[in-house]
């Protein structure tokens, strides 16, 4: 089997069609359907079932397709990373980030990168949590991982920055005039929650981090975005807990930040499966001169 076999197998399942496939990878429908059938003979059986209208995957077909995303993607990323050795003026980096870090820190980075190199073309893709963070990296979708360290520490990982979870109250809130605060002091609050928030220990961090001061959080609102919580915190709805960076650096709402007593901060890392080289390289050096400081 052959590369090529594996992407002209992935187009007509995306397309769920032999015609709309052909049309998509330009070539003709029947030098189409002989690569697939010749694929079908190296693996020892059918991987497509062909009906009146379109196409299906076979219980074959669906054990190998996973397989065949992965070594497409990897050979994308082998191909990339062999002219990023080069150096880093040419050619495209795709970076993998958690929300917040896409929103709070990477617009300033990216912006000092176009400035250095022009000539390189930049991907982002965005997650929501660092699971599918480390899940979409393992699959090769993306050069580089910026995100808490992963789980199971795969491949290279270089320490970039810490990211502070601060708490979010409006401008005229009692604690307006302070900078810090203990969690005890907000038992009494309603909180603004967020389908981004970490899982530490098992539970979500707000949960846990109140369990630990003796009160269970009385929740508000549910969001999806982290940014749309700390807007709706200075509005006034509740309480939000949200990284430093995205508060002060990406939302710019009229409100109040407290940092917590003590202060919760968590590492932040540049990961790859492979070590970095070339682009990948320069940019993880340029993430770690910009990474903002908690705090600031």
């Amino acid at each position: 089997m052959s590369l090529r076999q594996m992407e002209y197998f992935l187009a007509v399942v995306d397309e769920a069609s032999f015609t709309r496939a052909a049309e998509v990878l330009h070539v003709s429908q029947p030098a189409l359907s002989h690569q697939i059938k010749a694929l079908e003979r190296s693996v020892g059986g059918a991987l497509l079932e062909r009906l009146p209208r379109g196409v299906r995957l076979t219980p074959m077909g669906r054990a190998y397709r996973p397989h065949a995303e992965r070594a497409v993607r990897s050979a994308a990323q082998a191909r990339r990373a062999a002219r990023a050795a080069a150096g880093a003026e040419g050619g495209e980096l795709h970076i993998a980030a958690v929300h917040s870090v896409a929103v709070g820190v990477l617009p300033d980075v990216f912006a000092r990168w176009r400035a250095a190199h022009p000539h390189v073309l930049l991907h982002l893709h965005e997650y929501a949590t660092s699971q599918a963070l480390e899940e979409e990296v393992e699959r090769g979708t993306a050069d580089l991982a910026v995100g808490p360290a992963p789980s199971d520490g795969p491949g290279t990982v270089v320490p970039v920055g810490e990211e502070e979870a601060v708490l979010v109250v409006p401008f005229d809130d009692r604690f307006a005039g302070r900078t810090t605060v203990t969690l005890p002091e907000l038992a009494d609050r309603q909180w603004i929650r967020c389908a981004m928030e970490p899982v530490v220990h098992g539970e979500r961090f707000l949960d846990w981090a109140c369990g630990l001061s003796g009160f269970t959080p009385r929740t508000a609102v549910w969001t999806e975005h982290t940014s749309t919580a700390v807007r709706m915190a200075a509005s006034g709805v509740g309480v939000c807990v949200a990284p430093s960076h995205i508060v002060r650096g990406a939302v710019g709402e009229d409100c109040t930040v407290l940092s917590h007593t003590p202060p919760w901060r968590r590492p932040m890392t540049a990961f790859a499966r492979v070590p970095p080289t070339g682009a990948a390289e320069a940019f993880v050096d340029l993430l770690r001169a910009s990474w903002p400081t908690p705090g600031e």
